[in-house]
Order: C-alpha cells, then sequence, then structure tokens
C-alpha cells in the first residue's frame, strides 16, 4: 500500500466547498471521481484544510492511499485528465505512512485578494472581495498588528465552529496595496472556521475609518461574535499553502512564488511575526 500526496489548485466558484456532500458538488466529490477513473478504484482523501463554499486554493494539499503505484507525473498528468478545468493537480509525491495531510501540517497560509473601487468588476466577479469605500492600508496595519500571536478568537469564529478550542496561534498578517486593489496574508498553525472573513470584516471597519484599530484589541477581549462585524465575502479568499516538516520533501509555492504565478503580483511585504 502506497501513500500519496497530491497538490491541487482549484477556483472554488463552481464547488460548494471541499467536503463531500450529499449533492456531490464538492471539490472533495469531484476529485475522488477522477481518482477512481485514473485508478480503476475507489479511494478516499483527506485534505489540509477544508475549503467552504466559493473559496479557492492555489494548493490545497491531499493525502491517499491506495495499492496501485503510478510513476509522479502520471498521477498528475492522468488525474487532471479526468478533472474540470476548475481543479488542477500540480504536482504528486510519494510518502511515508507517518505523513498525514491534516495533522503533519505545521502552518497554513490564507491570501485575500480585495479591490476598492466605485463599481465591482464583472470580469473579476467571484475572484476577488470588493468594497466601494475607500481604505487606508496604514490603519489597518496597525489594526493586524493586534491579532498577531496567540490569543482566543471566539470573536472571529462561526456559531457552526466544530473546534475543540477558540485559541490559535496567527503567525502574520501581512497586507499591501497596488492601485485599487488590497492583499492580505493570514498564516497560522490553524483556522477556526470563517476566521479569515470574520477578521476581514473587522479590518475593513478599521480601513473605512468606522473604528479604530485598538477596537481589535476590543473584540479579543470580549471574545463576542455578535460584537464583530458580519462575515466578509467568501470571492477573494485562498487556501495559498499548508507547511510541512522538511523531512517530507513536498514541494510547495513560497508566498511570493504564489503571488507571481498565480496574480502576477510582486508586493513588498508588510510582515508582523511573533
Amino acid at each position: 500500500m502506497a501513500r500519496v500526496a497530491l497538490g491541487l489548485a482549484y477556483d472554488g466558484a463552481p464547488w460548494q466547498g471541499w467536503q463531500t456532500q450529499p449533492s456531490g458538488m464538492t471539490v472533495q466529490d469531484t476529485l475522488e471521481k477522477a481518482l477512481a477513473a485514473f485508478l480503476n478504484e475507489r479511494v478516499s482523501t483527506i485534505c489540509a484544510g477544508r475549503t467552504d463554499t466559493g473559496v479557492h486554493a492555489l494548493e490545497q494539499v491531499i493525502h491517499l492511499d491506495t495499492p496501485i503505484h503510478r510513476r509522479m507525473e502520471s498521477w498528475v498528468r492522468g488525474v487532471n485528465a479526468f478533472l474540470p478545468a476548475s481543479i488542477r493537480v500540480s504536482w504528486a509525491v510519494e510518502v511515508g505512512d507517518a505523513f498525514h495531510a491534516r495533522y503533519s501540517a505545521t502552518a497554513r497560509s490564507y491570501f485575500y485578494l480585495l479591490r476598492s473601487s466605485r463599481v465591482a468588476s464583472p470580469i473579476l466577479h467571484g475572484k476577488v472581495g470588493w468594497t466601494h469605500r475607500p481604505l487606508n492600508l496604514q490603519a489597518m496595519r496597525a489594526a493586524a498588528s493586534h491579532l498577531i500571536g496567540e490569543h482566543d478568537f471566539s470573536a472571529f469564529r462561526s456559531s457552526e465552529c466544530q473546534a475543540a478550542s477558540p485559541v490559535r496561534t496567527l503567525y502574520n498578517l501581512d497586507a499591501w496595496q497596488d492601485g485599487d486593489f488590497y492583499l492580505f496574508h493570514f498564516r497560522a498553525n490553524s483556522f477556526l472556521h470563517h476566521m479569515v472573513r470574520n477578521l476581514m470584516g473587522a479590518l475593513l471597519e478599521v480601513g473605512q475609518g468606522r473604528r479604530d484599530p485598538q477596537w481589535m484589541l476590543t473584540l479579543l477581549g470580549h471574545g463576542d461574535r455578535r460584537l464583530a462585524p458580519a462575515t466578509f465575502s467568501a470571492a477573494g479568499l485562498y487556501l495559498a499553502r499548508a507547511e510541512y516538516p522538511e523531512h517530507f520533501q513536498l514541494p510547495s509555492l513560497t508566498v511570493e512564488h504564489a503571488l507571481a504565478t498565480h496574480f502576477g503580483l510582486r508586493v513588498q511585504q508588510f510582515s508582523g511575526t511573533v
């Protein structure tokens, strides 16, 4: 029996999230159908981090177990032949039984791509978040600095979140601007359900001048979801990367490579680190 890890990129707009559903309209359902066609047997997959409806992935990592052996390049080209254009396998690596796509990950990164403009672009619909209000980048950076570190993120947790604890460590929250576009990079040990989208809602309140950057400390202190803004749009959210110990020898996009490959962006990084 071999364990194989795959790196996936997908457009989340056509899908009802990652996790299998009775409708079959999820990334996991579609991938497992393609794997069954490629391997001529059914397999189950485990991912690094579940994504919700409309959320995209630049590098989702999954693993599966199978007795069938294929060349690694055959995994990429063969599985892609059975996938729709909105889902692609980027790489494949045979790993040992000690590897687990979810539990072996040491950190995860998400990007949020936002456009501030008077009118939303129909061409970018589903690919970027949008606000018609001007934003203050420096104020959002100041607010972001209060979020870095280990905190109880209950104020930014969905009521449907099933995590045993609301405590997470946010290693980085970086923000850049390129004209009308704003890019946010969130890196943590793991994320709560809707955590990034809820943090985005709060950052925009600060960026639009409705709240002071210190307000983030108030939200963290109260830990009450009802005091925080509504969950922001899924359209601009991308699972960017899952990190693993080096001994697993997995290929992985760096932040800079991901930006250049998928967005054609090169930005000067603002970074806060624990």
